[in-house]
């Protein structure tokens, strides 16, 4: 395969949104590859994990720099996910190339980019609960400094593990699947942290799968130049728009678009696949709203913003931690408004 540069517009596109949001890298990218530019699964894998082996560092250096890793954590968890990856990449490279080979990667895909969809709902679910609580004043109180992590070895090798053997053989679930597990072992962790953390850990993990596709795979240096060209800048812009753009609702088209792919990739026929988006598309609004409401909250969250209290003045682009971490421990109510506003903003 030769220089693509519609593939490097595409990829561009994507590398947008993992700035925006995170994450989406190997979720849209391989996907992408496999639908609509015809690359056989076993080569979209491979190209994606060392175009990402090639960006991941660049957003870890951001977080390292902020102080929004931790450190801990991400030992134990390369600890599970290093040999994992490599033996993901065994595994495949024991199911061989062949058409058969190809068909059971391109189903564990889409099974995976499933789970990805899902996680993010998750994810968007427990943020809820998460402001709620804080509304209506039975969250715990903000500590006085930084949340200790306690940090539970045997379960956080256990997520590396898993998530990378997912990653060594779909590229699919360093920034979706692992950090919703990190959510669930370590509520205390702020959503900062959960990120800064999951993509330094994802740096190693990358690097692993990357190294195993490049000897056992069916890595095509093209395709992979094709895609760093277009992806490595698209990071860039996304994360200078990431202040300014609605992120929550980026990861919600992005949850749409990660369920339309592997509807595909599992073989839905067409007709079916409309019917499900369409469903997902009329009924998933009126059922968010719903959970809004039933725990306590305005069914758009852009209304409990315009009804917060005076605040603290805060720079343009403040994002919600830093907005609520201004404002007094006595405030609780005030402080789940502010942390509204901030992620209606994102």
């Amino acid at each position: 395969m030769s220089f693509d540069p519609l593939l490097t517009i595409a990829s561009l596109g994507i590398g947008i949104i993992v700035g925006l949001t995170g994450m989406g890298g190997g979720a849209l990218m391989t996907p992408m590859l496999v639908l609509f530019f015809g690359v056989p699964p076993l080569t979209a894998v491979s190209s994606d994990l060392v175009a990402a082996a090639v960006m991941k560092p660049v957003g870890s250096m951001v977080h390292l720099r902020r102080g929004t890793v931790n450190l801990a954590l991400v030992k134990w968890l390369c600890i599970g996910s290093i040999p994992s990856a490599f033996v993901g990449v065994l595994i495949l490279n024991r199911l061989g190339s062949g058409a058969a080979a190809q068909h059971w990667l391109q189903v564990a895909l889409g099974v995976a980019l499933l789970l990805a969809s899902a996680g993010l709902i998750v994810r968007a679910y427990l943020r809820l609960l998460e402001r709620a609580r804080r509304l209506d004043g039975s969250a715990a109180p903000l500590p006085p400094g930084p949340p200790t992590v306690r940090v539970r070895i045997w379960q956080t090798v256990l997520v590396g593990a898993v998530g990378g053997i997912v990653v060594g053989m779909t590229s699919v679930g360093s920034g979706s699947l692992i950090i919703i597990a990190l959510m669930a072992i370590y509520p205390s962790l702020k959503a900062s942290e959960l990120v800064g953390t999951d993509l330094l850990q994802a740096v190693p993990l990358v690097a692993s799968a990357a190294i195993g596709h490049m000897l056992l795979g069916d890595f095509h240096l093209d395709l992979t130049l094709s895609l760093l060209l277009g992806s490595i800048p698209g990071v860039w812009i996304g994360a200078q728009l990431s202040a300014r753009a609605p992120g929550g609702l980026v990861r919600r088209a992005l949850a749409f678009v990660l369920l339309a792919s592997a509807l595909k990739l599992l073989g839905v026929p067409n007709t079916a696949t409309g019917i499900v988006l369409l469903l997902a598309l009329l009924v998933g609004p009126p059922v968010w709203f719903a959970a809004r409401r039933r725990h306590g909250l305005p069914a758009f969250s852009g209304r409990l913003a315009h009804r917060s209290t005076a605040v603290p003045h805060a720079a343009p682009g403040s994002t919600s931690e830093s907005i609520s971490e201004s404002i007094s421990e006595s405030g609780s109510e005030a402080r789940a408004r502010v942390t509204e506003a901030g992620d209606a903003a994102h």
